[in-house]
């Protein structure tokens, strides 16, 4: 069973059946006490009343001799009605408003006693020389109560009924927040991602209606990142792709001198496009939900030996002097793959900026716990000002010092990583100038 209303409503009368029961069966138990307390009082009326008058037997009533206690002729034909009787102090009965005699004689005061096959009630008095006793059958009894009992629970089933009524209506009322935001969200465009109104909401559901507004706004936000993504990717995919377009109109049209100068602008034009698109590709692949994570242990110092390899014909090529600085074996736990990502970006960007003779310095080191994760170079630097500027996308600095296929993308790339993996990340200037990037990640216990 999914729906709430009918959770609650399915709780809320079994809830109800019970209390109805227990209520039910106090109130009869309260009830038939009450009742034989009554009925009872009325047996010591009588009594009192047949001594207070001065009732004495009839002539026919006499008996000189105490009736069969047991008649052979069966139960009592004097149902219904009250049995009276009077002894004399002696024992002898003197009167019985039955024939064949009634119960026999009991102690003084209120007594249950069987009698001829059946349950009797009696009250026995003795005042002024004779025992007066009054007694009537259980099952009368019984029977003159059932008469009343309707009376009794007939209230409580309407009771019981209009409180039905009552937490169904309840139910609808509470629920109906949730109704109305399903008939708003329902009759709303794709792109309408307003909050919804929490105002007139109960307490209870307030916090939810917070959780739709805050999810609201955070898709919204992603839809408004990847639309500013999409326009910023127009645009820098442009730029190369119209200087590819025009170096092939150039080659296509000029002599031999010029075309080769044309194609080697066309290559650097291809290449600028594919960095791009493979920076683009590194960006998809870090989005939530895009691919399968395992965070495992493994040696950062190691990863970062292998990179710094990687790219060492790329920095002997262009004068760049590229090495892993001593380093202590690290672990991490992390993705590599991705921890891989953000290796290469930080020693790719910094290959782009630092020109010929400089150098590129990648360290790993421990402490206290954390795992520090260092990249300086001899280029440009970053001015403080606009350190935290350069982690967003599409942000170049100085174009004039790269090599011209930047895309602005590394260093939002290293951010993002850093922070899939609970790191911090820190910018400063490297001694004797440059910039050092600084990454703290937490320390794992080393895997075997």
């Amino acid at each position: 069973m999914k729906s709430i209303r009918q959770r609650l409503l399915l709780w809320q009368l079994g809830a109800l059946v019970i209390a109805a029961a227990l209520e039910g069966l106090i109130s009869y138990q309260l009830a038939w006490d009450g009742f034989n307390r009554s009925r009872d009082s009325v047996l010591q009326s009588i009594a009192y009343s047949v001594v207070r008058h001065g009732m004495r037997p009839a002539p026919d009533h006499a008996s000189p001799q105490a009736p069969t206690p047991n008649p052979p002729d069966g139960p009592s034909t004097d149902l219904g009605h009250f049995t009276t009787q009077i002894w004399t102090t002696g024992g002898q009965l003197i009167y019985s408003s039955l024939a064949a005699g009634g119960p026999p004689l009991q102690s003084p005061g209120l007594n249950v006693a069987s009698w001829n096959g059946e349950d009797w009630r009696i009250y026995t008095l003795v005042e002024r020389e004779q025992v007066v006793q009054v007694a009537v059958t259980a099952a009368d009894r019984l029977e003159r109560f059932g008469e009343i009992l309707p009376g009794l629970l007939v209230p409580l089933g309407v009771l019981v009924l209009v409180i039905w009524l009552l937490m169904h209506a309840a139910v609808r009322n509470a629920l109906a927040p949730l109704n109305a935001w399903g008939r708003d969200l329902r009759h709303r465009e794709g792109g309408d991602l307003r909050a919804v109104g929490t105002q007139a909401l109960p307490e209870e559901l307030v916090p939810l209606g917070e959780a739709l507004n805050q999810l609201l706004s955070r898709v919204e936000a992603l839809l408004g990142s990847q639309r500013t993504l999409l326009a910023d990717v127009a645009h820098e995919l442009n730029t190369p792709l119209a200087a590819v377009k025009l170096q092939a109109q150039i080659a296509r049209r000029s002599g031999d001198a010029t075309r080769e100068a044309a194609l080697d602008e066309l290559d650097r034009g291809i290449e600028r496009a594919t960095h791009l698109v493979a920076q683009l590709l590194q960006m998809a692949r870090l989005e939530p939900g895009v691919r399968e994570r395992r965070p495992a242990p493994l040696r950062l110092d190691t990863l970062a030996a292998e990179v710094v390899a990687a790219f060492s014909a790329r920095a002997d090529a262009r004068g760049i002097d590229l090495g892993l600085a001593p380093s202590e074996a690290a672990w991490v736990p992390g993705d590599e793959e991705d921890l891989r990502v953000l290796l290469n970006n930080l020693v790719d960007n910094a290959l782009r900026h630092v020109p010929a003779g400089g150098r590129v310095d990648v360290q790993v080191t421990a402490e206290g716990g954390r795992v520090r994760l260092g990249v300086s170079d001899t280029g440009p630097g970053i001015p403080e000002a606009d350190r935290e500027r350069v982690l967003r996308r599409f942000v170049r600095l100085n174009p004039s010092h790269e090599d011209g296929q930047g895309s602005g993308l590394g260093l939002s790339i290293v951010a993002r990583v850093v922070a899939q993996h609970g790191a911090t990340l820190a910018l400063d200037e490297r001694e004797g100038g440059g910039l050092s990037v600084r990454i703290d990640l937490p320390a794992a216990a080393p895997s075997r």
